[in-house]
């Protein structure tokens, strides 16, 4: 689990660290090939974006993040995180093989903003949706 935790956050910080390097708004397609995956550049998983890619809901304060992914001993989301622009990390959950669907729900303090909500696959890596 502490790899696991290590390359969460690695990938974090190379996501945010890319996000706030850009002078220009962070486009999904940006993020490190090989490292970073999105619906719009999902690389070597290509086709898998539909169970992968973390959706967004958001209803006043209160962010919901699902990835439409079944939850299997040897294949499930291992963790959803909710970060702002500047890396600030707003929400992060961890899941285990037996819970029902991957899905978080984070109430927002005044004035925290969304910029990214990331899902991590044991099998398929790490994905991010650009809020």
């Amino acid at each position: 689990m502490v790899d696991r935790r290590d390359f969460l956050k690695a990938s974090l910080v190379a996501a945010a660290g890319l996000a706030a390097s850009r002078v220009t708004e962070a486009r999904a397609e940006d993020f490190p090939a090989g490292l970073i995956y999105t619906g719009a550049a999902p690389g070597r998983w290509a086709g898998k974006e539909g169970i992968h890619v973390p959706e967004v809901k958001i209803e006043g304060n209160r962010v919901t993040i699902t990835t439409d992914h079944p939850m299997s001993e040897p294949h499930y989301i291992v963790r959803h995180t909710l970060v702002a622009a500047d890396g600030t990390v707003l929400g992060d959950k961890t899941f285990v093989p037996t819970d029902k669907k991957p899905i978080s729900v984070y109430e927002l303090a005044e004035g925290q903003k969304p910029r990214y909500a990331t899902s991590f696959c044991n099998r398929h890596d790490f994905w991010v949706t650009v809020i």
